[in-house]
């Protein structure tokens, strides 16, 4: 009985093995023996406007924020970036023979973007945003894999990713990738009810601006969620939160000017709000760089997305008397002279805290961090001289940050939760 109760364990693990063996190649084609070529010299040579296009493409998905490390080369990978499984460092993209790409063909470097695979045919931590990417036409692929290859070779070799067991494993991988992911068909995205303008906007936001990456909550496998798309993410290990792109209290857009949304991404700043921290980063090293028509669309798009309707939150306390007093004092000393005694602002240089939403934010991720490490607008054509807020985490104890966070939160008519001292504790250790 025990024996038949063994088989019959061993075989449903071999086909659970088989299922998730299946489910990691479907929609894969083959890579011929003809498609493994050394990619220098390239057999057929790569047109200057294709170049350019790849130089585009790769500003449009930013891969530069990514596998460019401090003071590095650019695209020479290196850089770490933080999960709540490890740490993964990005792979150098230049055509380096023995560290970058220099001996991957076109078609492997489509199975790199398409499926997540590597020229080995090991699979590549989804850190690397291919369940976004798998969404770029082979068009855009190879116009990508034509620039990188035109770049100077520089020889780095990549660091080793410092991820726990069994997440840096490849068996891990491939339940996970059973779990959630599908290569995509990027032709079957398009909705013939849609402008043009959608389509293109929905083709940049959903493959190389991967949007959802951020601005999506994750599970405990760290896989986005389809039916809570662009809802608002933590971002793991940077102390910030990236709003929800369907609600009006956080970033939705559905009620501003096209042109004001433009403007954002163009330049970072407008009359109605400025980005900070990690879209900072992408404004400058992406959004900044896109032609007109592509922010246009990706504008259309992101007014278009259905806007969620937030329950009126519950009848707030009244903020503690001491909490009162001390972040008041904190405001007048360290706020007061840039941002007004009464939250106003100024027109053109500091914004506004009254009757801000980013001040409001269910969560104060993003307003504690501000306090703790300032907040700097980027640097852009229309917005060339921004001003920024110092770092005050050096005159400023746990306990004064979650004063002076809970006494702008709700004050001046503004209505959001105040935050405890462990609160801002938490977001500090988990930075």
């Amino acid at each position: 009985m025990r024996l038949k109760a063994i088989g019959v364990l061993a075989g449903l693990l071999l086909g659970l093995v088989a299922a998730v063996a299946y489910l990691n190649v479907r929609g894969e084609d083959p890579i011929r023996d003809a498609d493994t070529h050394a990619a220098v010299p390239r057999p057929t040579p790569m047109s200057t406007e294709q170049v350019a296009r790849g130089r585009y493409l790769t500003q449009v998905g930013n891969c530069a924020g990514c596998h460019t490390r401090q003071g590095g080369a650019p695209l020479a990978g290196g850089r770490g970036l933080a999960t709540p499984f490890g740490t993964v460092y990005t792979s150098n993209l230049t055509p380096d023979p023995s560290t970058g790409l220099g001996r991957w063909s076109e078609a492997e470097f489509w199975r790199a973007m398409h499926h997540g695979r590597s020229k080995d045919g090991r699979l590549l931590t989804p850190a690397f945003p291919y369940a976004s990417y798998t969404h770029v036409t082979r068009e855009d692929a190879n116009a990508i894999y034509a620039y990188l290859q035109s770049l100077p070779p520089v020889e780095q070799a990549p660091q080793a990713h410092a991820l726990r067991f069994p997440y840096n494993t490849q068996a891990a991988l491939a339940v996970w990738r059973a779990l959630y992911f599908r290569a995509a068909d990027p032709a079957a995205t398009l909705d013939n009810t849609r402008s043009p303008e959608w389509n293109r906007g929905a083709y940049l936001a959903r493959g190389l601006g991967h949007c959802v990456e951020c601005h999506s909550p994750r599970n405990a496998l760290g896989a986005t969620s389809t039916s809570l798309e662009l809802t608002g993410g933590g971002l793991s290990g940077q102390g910030w939160y990236a709003p929800s792109l369907a609600s009006a209290q956080e970033a939705g857009v559905s009620y501003w000017r096209t042109e004001d949304v433009v403007q954002l991404l163009k330049t970072g700043r407008t009359a109605l709000a400025s980005v900070q921290g990690p879209m900072a980063e992408v404004v400058y090293g992406s959004t900044q760089h896109w032609t007109e028509s592509d922010l246009f669309a990706l504008s259309t798009y992101l007014q278009a997305i259905p806007q969620v309707q937030t329950k009126p939150s519950a009848k707030l306390e009244p903020l503690p008397g001491k909490v009162q007093v001390q972040g008041a004092a904190v405001y007048d000393k360290h706020c007061a002279q840039c941002h007004g005694p009464q939250g106003q602002g100024a027109t053109g240089a500091y914004p506004a805290l009254a009757g801000n939403r980013a001040v409001t934010l269910a969560r104060s991720d993003n307003l504690i961090a501000i306090v703790r490490a300032g907040g700097f607008a980027p640097v852009t054509p229309g917005n060339p001289q921004p001003y920024g807020m110092p770092p005050f985490s050096h005159v400023l104890t746990n306990a004064d940050i979650a004063a002076v966070v809970s006494y702008i939160r709700t004050a001046w008519g503004n209505q959001a939760a105040p935050v405890s001292e462990l609160e801002v504790l938490r977001l500090e250790t988990a930075h």
